[in-house]
């Protein structure tokens, strides 16, 4: 019988404890290397009288905002999933909305006339602004990326499964990949959307993407392959 393929989680801290426990929930083998740590940028925040509410991606908003997040407490939250939403309750802001599909689907929801805050990493996805409503960005927090070699024991077992969640991350493995002298052609790569499955280059023995830009759906895909093999 085949070994069992094994998960290589490479986004930061927190994210990569929690895929992780989540993988292993649903019986798969994994293990974490961080390819990156989210570090804070200095930001200032617009007036909070000229602003609607907060579009947030992600939970490393609440995580790693700083003090310029406290004027903007009593803003209502439109934030793209569940572990944004806990973070943003957990830092005592109120959450209007919680998507389940993407930023994008959070924003079209949107009631117009609104100006919204955008608050980002320095690697944020373009979106499409609807009439009727304005947005003002800030970043205010972007990913140091860290060496591949502490993952190399995992990289060189049969079929391993590397899940990629951002563009960055995905480019920055392949040219560690490529550094390390790696064998991509025995490397499963299962991207969390189309454009990081790019960014992750050729030569994999398989590249597949998620059915929908969330963890749960990355996790359902890495299950199926594991399924397969």
């Amino acid at each position: 019988m085949a070994d069992t393929p094994v998960l290589l989680v490479l986004r930061p801290e927190p994210g990569c404890a929690a895929t992780l426990a989540a993988a292993q929930a649903m019986g798969m083998a994994a293990a974490g290397c961080p390819l990156g740590r989210i570090v804070p940028v200095a930001w200032d925040a617009p007036d909070p009288a000229g602003l609607d509410g907060l579009l947030i991606g992600s939970a490393n908003v609440f995580l790693h905002g700083g003090a310029a997040l406290e004027a903007l407490r009593s803003k209502p939250c439109f934030v793209v999933g569940k572990a944004t939403a806990d973070a943003a309750l957990a830092a005592g802001f109120t959450v209007a909305t919680a998507g389940e599909g993407g930023l994008q689907k959070v924003l079209d929801q949107i009631a117009a006339p609104a100006h919204l805050l955008r608050i980002a990493g320095e690697e944020h996805l373009a979106l499409y602004v609807p009439q009727g409503i304005t947005i003002t960005t800030r970043i205010a927090y972007r990913s140091e990326a860290l060496a591949l070699d502490p993952a190399l024991p995992v990289l060189e077992q049969a079929g391993v499964i590397v899940l990629l969640h951002s563009a960055a991350t995905a480019r920055h493995f392949a040219g560690e990949c490529e550094r390390l002298r790696v064998d991509i052609s025995q490397i499963i790569v299962a991207a969390l959307g189309p454009r990081i499955a790019a960014a992750a280059g050729s030569g994999w023995r398989a590249v597949h993407t998620a059915a929908a830009p969330n963890d749960a759906a990355l996790l359902e895909l890495a299950r199926d392959l594991c399924n397969d093999a």
